[in-house]
């Protein structure tokens, strides 16, 4: 029979009093052996209490280790705590989230069954207000995620999932989560394990559960920094798995251009007339069960999910075109291939 692998729990924050404590608690609370865990946490240079409260916890518990990230990026956190895990498997979290008590256990699990080098579950949303439980309701739509597997409880081989559990030779190969990436750092991560022959399995015994953003000005703000991210992958790779990202820019570009180029002028009232009645027709579908008042918050959210991500993305192309941040060598397929666990 064999050993369980040692796990290194590798989890970002900053200024997060408010959830770092429920957090580790939950990570506590797992049935994977205490013994073979240990709790990494890098922070950015947190100006509030989580110091004090993971200083507290570590106190009680010594598999908490609080690493800093001085270059308070999410990613480049994720990289140090790579660089001080001693696990054979790196299991990536955020503090906002809610994991299942066998989170860990089904991680490894997964990993172990299917070979895959990257593991995770669906990314499961869980409303506080009534505005994120329109917000849910609207994520359950193609329209308000493109179609992209890991937002739904499915099973099989994909090309991203949310979070993830990694072997460690993973990082070997490939490198790190790139330490420049403000958003978007997992799927550009993933695309490089995908370019060098590597796997990521989405199980939906992997349960976690997040917590969407509650204003419409905080929604905008969030699609507007994921197309900028994804501008950034695009640049920096010259190709993405699949094509979903392009999509809002190429639709609200298509909007735009029958109001501003004379020819298309006639257009403009049947594409806005179809885009209307498209997303009206999901915000009737996946709204309805929330309740009547939950069908006119959801036709507004596609359109302000679309517009951000659209603009985000050109913004992007236009900052990394003129700025790259990567190195040159970054830009092609990893050298090394990932070979199948046995």
């Amino acid at each position: 029979m064999r050993s369980k692998p040692r796990v290194t729990i590798a989890m970002p924050a900053l200024n997060e009093e408010r959830y770092i404590a429920a957090c580790i608690e939950s990570v506590q609370a797992q049935d994977y052996p205490r013994e073979l865990m240990e709790i990494l946490v890098a922070d950015g240079g947190s100006t509030d209490r989580t110091r004090e409260i993971l200083a507290q916890l570590s106190a009680s518990d010594p598999r908490i280790r609080i690493i800093d990230n001085p270059a308070r990026i999410q990613a480049a956190g994720l990289g140090v705590l790579v660089k001080e895990a001693t696990g054979d498997v790196i299991v990536r979290m955020d503090v906002h989230c809610e994991y299942a008590p066998d989170y860990v256990r089904k991680c490894v699990e997964v990993l172990e069954r299917t070979g895959a080098d990257n593991v995770g579950g669906a990314q499961r949303a869980k409303a506080r207000t009534f505005f994120q439980r329109a917000l849910c309701a609207a994520l359950r739509s193609p329209l308000g995620t493109g179609g992209v597997k890991y937002r739904h409880d499915g099973e099989g081989y994909v090309d991203t999932v949310f979070l993830g559990a990694f072997r460690r030779r993973v990082f070997e190969t490939v490198g790190l989560w790139d330490p420049h990436a403000v958003t978007n750092e997992d799927s550009e991560l993933n695309q490089r394990i995908l370019a060098a022959g590597g796997q990521i399995y989405l199980s939906r015994e992997i349960v976690v559960h997040y917590f969407p953003r509650d204003s419409y000005r905080g929604l905008a703000t969030q699609y507007f920094r994921y197309g900028t991210g994804r501008a950034r992958t695009l640049l920096k790779h010259g190709k993405y798995p699949t094509l979903r990202p392009l999509v809002p820019l190429l639709t609200m570009s298509t909007l735009a251009a029958t109001l501003v180029v004379p020819l298309l002028w006639p257009l403009a009232p049947a594409a806005f007339g179809a885009y209307a009645l498209a997303t009206g027709a999901e915000a009737v579908r996946f709204g309805r069960p929330v309740g009547l008042r939950a069908i006119p918050l959801v036709w507004a959210m596609f359109p302000v999910m679309h517009a951000a991500h659209a603009a985000g993305f050109a913004r992007g192309l236009v900052r990394y075109v003129l700025e790259p941040d990567w190195a040159e060598a970054e830009r092609v397929a990893p050298r090394k291939t990932l070979l199948r666990a046995v």
